[in-house]
């Protein structure tokens, strides 16, 4: 028996946030980079990682057993890239901080490619599709779906796009959280202070990546 709309859309976006709310690296990143530089970037941020996962939604419905099982025996390296590209965006977070800590210097210019929308958009869309846990998690739901009640290809669609909306909206509010406390902490030794908390954080948050669960 067919899912109805209201229940498909439902689950959709019970998926989004499932996947979207716990706040790893990714979050800390867009919550600080929305607090050293503005609302545009980091809702430029937020966007990149909901398409990110809007994609992993669209590859899910599309075939997610099979590519879940082609993913597997390299997921291992994968979280090793996205660990080391975020250890690397860390330690860069870091320098430029200290660098820049007794100069009048504006956190865009400190945070060079990411301090502008494009950028961001395209650095966090590329970090979020190094997560190969995404397209298995998103892979599994659709699958015990079909199994359950089946889902149309209607159905597929909406639940891609509530997905998608879940993940949007929580990476959103990440963002507008990080411009109040960016507006909060205006002065230099406060940016600098968020710059450093923000290196460390998502330094551990890398480590985790990579460590025996």
């Amino acid at each position: 028996m067919s899912a109805g709309v209201g229940e498909v859309a439902l689950s959709g976006l019970l998926a989004g946030y499932g996947v979207a709310v716990p706040v790893g690296a990714i979050g800390a990143l867009i919550a600080t980079l929305a607090a050293r530089t503005s609302w545009r970037v980091g809702s430029a941020a937020a966007l990149g990682v909901a398409t990110a996962d809007g994609i992993y939604a669209v590859v899910a419905v599309l075939g997610g057993a099979a590519l879940a099982g082609i993913i597997a025996p390299v997921s291992g390296v994968l979280r090793w890239v996205a660990a080391v590209v975020l250890l690397g965006l860390a330690a860069r977070t870091a320098r430029d901080a200290l660098r820049h800590r007794g100069e009048q210097a504006t956190a865009r210019k400190a945070d060079g490619r990411m301090g502008r929308p494009l950028g961001a958009y395209l650095t966090l869309l590329g970090l979020t599709l190094l997560n190969p846990a995404t397209i298995v998690y998103f892979g599994a739901l659709v699958l015990g779906r079909q199994a359950d009640d089946g889902l149309s290809a209607g159905g597929e669609a909406l639940w891609v796009v509530a997905a998608f909306v879940a993940s949007a909206s929580w990476q959103l509010v990440l963002a507008g959280g990080g411009t109040l406390l960016g507006r909060l902490l205006t002065s230099a030794r406060g940016r600098l202070w968020t710059a450093l908390t923000s290196s460390a954080v998502i330094a551990v948050l890398a480590i985790l990546l990579v460590l025996p669960s």
